[in-house]
C-alpha cells in the first residue's frame, strides 16, 4: 500500500533532519551517503521527507532556492531556474468555457524545460555524495538539462538517447553543452533500463526522475503556482492539467501541496485537483487509471509526435496514480492531431511550446467538452518546453513562407493589402 503521509518520527538515519522513506514498506535510508534511487528491502520508490515543514510560509528571494526551506541541501548548482510566468491565455479560455485559465509556461527556464529544477538539486546532491559522472536516459530534455547543470558542476556527464527519436533541438543542446551522447537502438524505456543498471554497478549517478531528489526541485513548480495563482486571483486554483511523460511531475506536484497542508498552509480541501495527459501512442498511465489498477503495464511500442512524452512505463507512476486519485483527479489520452491544434491555439494566445507541452490544453479541451471539467473551474495548465525544443513540429504545425517578386507592390499584394 502505497504510504504518501509525512508526519513520523525522525529516524537514525536522519541527516540535517532529511531522510529518504520507501512509499511502499516505510523503509528509511540515510540520504547523503551513497548513491540510492529504490528501497533495498522492497525496491520501491523512496521519497524526500523532512523533520520539519513549518518553514514553507516564509520563502524569500526568487526562482527554485527561494524555496530553501523545502529542499535537501542549503543550495544549488544554478543557472537561475525557475520563477517562470504564470500566462493568461483568453482565446482558449474563452473557448473551453472555464472561470478562469492559466499557463505555467515552464519553457521559460535556462534550458527550455522543467527540468532545470531538477537538476539544481539533483546535480548538487550529487557533489555532496561526491560522485564523479552524470548520467540519463532521455527523449531530450532531460539530456539538455542535465548537460547544462553537469558542464556548470564540472562533471562528466553521459546521456543515452533513443536512436533517431530525439528532437534536433534538444540534441544540439546537449551537444553544445558536452556531453557524451549515446544513441541507443531501442526506446527511452530501453536507455532507461541500461542506465539504471549503469548506476546500480555504480558507474554513474542517475538523474532522471527515478532520482528522489530530482522531484524536490520540480515540486517548486507547484510551490510558484499556488503563490502566483494567489498573487494573480486571490485564489488557490481548483484543478492542474499536466502532461506525463514519466510522471514525476504529477507525483512532485502532490508533494509540494502534501507539504504545504503538513505546514498548514493549505487546508486538505484546497489542495488542487490533478489531472494527468498522455499522448494516445503512449498512454500506459491512462490506461492504469481507467482500468482501475495501481501499476501501469509497460508498452512495447509508443508513437507520438509529442516526443518528450513518448514514453512506456513511466517510473513514477507508483507516486502519480495514488497523486491522481487521492486529489479526485482523472487521466486522458489525446490524438496527436489534439496536441498540434493545443500548440497551434496557445501560439495565438502568444505562447510558444513544444507539443508536449501542448497535451495539457488538449486534454482540457477533451474533459470539458465530455463534462469532467466544469465551467465553474478556475484552471492551470502546464506547458513544459519552449517551442524552440522542436523547431521541426513547430513548422509543421505553422504556416510555410510565400516566395514573392523584389518589390513593394508584389509584397502588399501577397500581404492581402
Amino acid at each position: 500500500m502505497t504510504d504518501l503521509s509525512l508526519s513520523g518520527p525522525v529516524p537514525d538515519e536522519a541527516t540535517d533532519g532529511v531522510w529518504l522513506a520507501c512509499i511502499e514498506c516505510g523503509e528509511t535510508v540515510a540520504p547523503f551517503e551513497e548513491p540510492t534511487y529504490k528501497c533495498a528491502n522492497c525496491g520501491s520508490l523512496l521519497e524526500a521527507r523532512y523533520e520539519d515543514y513549518h518553514d514553507l510560509d516564509a520563502f524569500s528571494g526568487s526562482g527554485v532556492w527561494r524555496y530553501d526551506a523545502a529542499m535537501p541541501v542549503d543550495d544549488g548548482v544554478t543557472i537561475q531556474e525557475g520563477n517562470t510566468p504564470l500566462y493568461e491565455a483568453p482565446t482558449i479560455e474563452a473557448e473551453t468555457g472555464v472561470a478562469d485559465l492559466r499557463i505555467k509556461h515552464e519553457g521559460m527556464n535556462p534550458t527550455g524545460s522543467f527540468k532545470d529544477r531538477g537538476m539544481t538539486v539533483g546535480v548538487r546532491v550529487a557533489e555532496r555524495i561526491g560522485v564523479g559522472r552524470l548520467a540519463c536516459a532521455s527523449t531530450g530534455n532531460t539530456s539538455a538539462a542535465l548537460a547544462a547543470y553537469g558542464a556548470r558542476a564540472d562533471k562528466e556527464t553521459l546521456v543515452l538517447l533513443p536512436e533517431g527519436k530525439v528532437a534536433e533541438g534538444k540534441l544540439a543542446q546537449a551537444s553544445l553543452h558536452g556531453a557524451t551522447m549515446l544513441e541507443v537502438d531501442g526506446n527511452f524505456d530501453d536507455c532507461l533500463d541500461i542506465v539504471s543498471e549503469l548506476a546500480d554497478r555504480g558507474e554513474v549517478y542517475l538523474l532522471n526522475s527515478l532520482n528522489p531528489f530530482r522531484l524536490e526541485g520540480q515540486k517548486t513548480i507547484g510551490l510558484e503556482i499556488i503563490e502566483q495563482f494567489l498573487d494573480q486571483t486571490g485564489d488557490v486554483p481548483d484543478r492542474i492539467v499536466l502532461p506525463v511523460g514519466n510522471a514525476g511531475n504529477t507525483a512532485a506536484l502532490h508533494k509540494a501541496f502534501r507539504e504545504l497542508v503538513e505546514a498548514e498552509v493549505l487546508e486538505d480541501d484546497e489542495v488542487p485537483v490533478l489531472t494527468g495527459v498522455q499522448a494516445a501512442g503512449a498512454a500506459p498511465m491512462v490506461e492504469a487509471i481507467q482500468e482501475g489498477n495501481d501499476t501501469v503495464t509497460r508498452w512495447e511500442d509508443v508513437e507520438t509526435r509529442a516526443t518528450a512524452i513518448r514514453i512506456g512505463e513511466p517510473v513514477n507512476a507508483p507516486k502519480a496514480i495514488p497523486a491522481i486519485r487521492q486529489t479526485g483527479g482523472t487521466a486522458v489520452a489525446v490524438e496527436d492531431e489534439e496536441i498540434t491544434r493545443a500548440q497551434r491555439d496557445l501560439a495565438a494566445d502568444g505562447i510558444g511550446v513544444e507539443p508536449a507541452s501542448a497535451a495539457s490544453v488538449a486534454g482540457l479541451r477533451k474533459l470539458r467538452t465530455a463534462g469532467e471539467i466544469g465551467a465553474d473551474e478556475q484552471v492551470v495548465c502546464l506547458t513544459t518546453g519552449h517551442l524552440l525544443k522542436d523547431p521541426e513540429a513547430a513548422a509543421a504545425a505553422g504556416s510555410d513562407p510565400q516566395t514573392v517578386p523584389n518589390s513593394v507592390s508584389a509584397v502588399l499584394d501577397a500581404a492581402g493589402d
